[in-house]
């Protein structure tokens, strides 16, 4: 092992670390506190400035994850969204390219306006009468501004991205519209149709203006259930499984999410991946197609709005 890939191994030590400790709404403070040691000490200890087995045994029995989660041995375990999302960040931040199936669709393609709305589709999904301390709650601010932060630093860096995008989703999507339950006023459902609307028409522009680095495909047949990245570094591939899922009915409350780099679980998904693309809709028959499914399936614009 040469020097340079020690150094990236504890950092990606560092960067679980991080990503376990947002999860369980641990401030630095109160874990260093926990741990017995210094704030100064838990900082170097994200940055991947660790050595100590005994150490790190201490964080992962504090934060309720296996040493070979931490060590990233094998399979990743992430039981939070808040985690997960961070751990994307993360990956994002060192990818050249990302690979992906999304449901409805990725993120970080997403216009400004969905994150306009995405707060309160993530609060009303939280069942009224079971966050009474308000923790719930806390966790989507949180979660909020992990999502933010990706989206930014994916526009300034740009890396490249083959979004790939179940037409079933795409059709719910657009049906329901932008919702976190199904008891909204018709007067909510008819504006979250809307917002949905205008998020796939969104979607219909970058399939129309092409811009550099940016592929997209529409599925048309069966895919997955659960959602998958493949974020394609330097020196290395790593995949992300995830039951996590933004937009329409979300779930950011409840599930496990699985990363590894593992060759075998990597050939099998660059497989997946490289079926679907190859038979998915792209460029001006995805156009064409997701047009005709925003004329079928969209709630109309209100005529001041045309």
């Amino acid at each position: 092992m040469t020097q340079n890939d020690d150094a990236i191994r504890f950092s990606d030590i560092g960067a679980r670390l991080r990503a376990h400790r947002l999860g369980k709404g641990l401030t630095p403070e109160v874990l260093a506190e926990k741990l017995g040691i210094s704030r100064a000490a838990l900082y170097r200890a994200e940055k991947g400035e660790i050595r100590k087995i005994e150490m790190l045994t201490s964080i992962a029995d504090e934060l309720g994850v296996s040493l070979p989660s931490l060590l990233g041995v094998g399979v990743e375990y992430v039981s939070t969204s808040i985690g997960f999302f961070e751990r994307m960040r993360q990956l994002e931040d060192d990818c050249q390219q990302i690979i992906g199936l999304f449901s409805p669709m990725s993120y970080l393609l997403t216009s400004d306006g969905y994150d306009d709305i995405l707060k309160e589709v993530l609060l009303e999904s939280i069942p009224e009468g079971t966050d009474p301390t308000g923790e719930a709650a806390e966790a989507v601010e949180r979660l909020l501004e992990i999502l933010h932060a990706r989206k930014d630093a994916f526009r300034l860096r740009r890396p490249l991205i083959v979004s790939l995008i179940s037409s079933a989703d795409l059709e719910r999507f657009l049906l329901h519209g932008l919702i976190g339950r199904h008891d909204l006023s018709p007067q909510a459902t008819d504006h979250r149709r809307l917002m949905a609307r205008r998020e796939a028409e969104y979607l219909l522009s970058m399939l129309r203006d092409q811009p550099i680095g940016i592929q997209i495909g529409i599925v048309r047949g069966p895919v997955p259930a659960t959602s998958f990245q493949i974020f394609r570094q330097t020196n290395r591939s790593v995949l992300a499984i995830s039951p996590f899922r933004l937009g329409e009915q979300p779930n950011v409350r409840l599930g496990v999410a699985l990363i590894t780099s593992a060759a075998e679980a990597m050939s099998l998904h660059e497989d997946i991946a490289e079926r679907l693309w190859g038979d998915a809709l792209k460029g001006a028959d995805a156009i064409a197609y997701l047009e005709a499914m925003i004329e079928k399936y969209a709630i109309a614009e209100p005529p001041a709005s045309r």
